[in-house]
């Protein structure tokens, strides 16, 4: 039987604090959501792998919990401070939504999937993590009804960066995504400033793609 208590501390020494996260919230965050509540019965003897955990049945891409350490070094650059309102794209289950509510004010967690968002809703209600709010809708198009946000987390890599998201950032929001596919897959953080928006890469990041961002592809002559 697994130790989930003992895998927890191991992902976190060995998959978290020695890839250069040195937020003391988040590490304390992530020891303390038992990630093994948030994946199906039968892959719970894997939560703690270094790897993206399938979340759903069936066959096609899926839909993946973030592997420990692409997830934790996300969500250290969104720098994610105690008043800040949260959208979390994507939230599958609810893990990354629970995990960010103990670090936000309030998280909204939007998901596509409505069996994914029931489970997510019933596994935040037993986290404790009253202060997300779990919805459904087009994972592209955010959620501007509840914004506008001081930072938006995608929970999944998106083909290119996710642009049309950045109008529901506040002043001062970030969004943190990882863009592009293979080797060719990085983290960026995007920050709304004075009606401005600059950019930077962050690190280097393999994780499985969120649907609702497929880019169309065009005819050349």
């Amino acid at each position: 039987m697994t130790d989930f208590a003992a895998a927890r501390i191991n992902m976190v020494e060995n998959q978290v604090r020695c890839n250069a996260v040195t937020d003391a919230r988040l590490i304390a965050a992530m020891s303390a959501v038992p990630r093994e509540q948030f994946v199906p019965a039968e892959r719970r003897g894997v939560a703690y792998m270094d790897e993206d955990v399938r979340l759903d049945e069936g066959q096609g891409a899926g839909r993946y919990l973030m592997q420990p350490r692409a997830f934790a070094k996300l969500a250290q650059l969104a720098d994610v401070q105690e008043t800040d309102h949260v959208l979390d794209i994507g939230a599958g289950t609810g893990y990354s939504s629970a995990v960010l509510a103990r670090l936000a004010k309030s998280v909204v967690a939007l998901e596509v999937d409505e069996a994914l968002a029931a489970a997510a809703s019933a596994n935040l209600a037993e986290a404790g993590a009253s202060n997300v709010t779990v919805v459904t809708g087009g994972l592209g198009d955010g959620y501007a009804k509840a914004g506008p946000y001081d930072v938006i987390f995608l929970s999944g890599a998106t083909p290119a960066a996710p642009e049309n998201l950045l109008s529901q950032l506040k002043d001062g929001g970030r969004l943190v995504v990882v863009t592009g596919q293979g080797p060719a897959a990085h983290a960026r953080i995007f920050i709304r400033a004075h009606g401005a928006v600059s950019s930077r890469v962050a690190f280097d990041a393999k994780v499985h793609a969120l649907p609702g961002f497929e880019v169309a592809e065009s005819f050349v002559f």
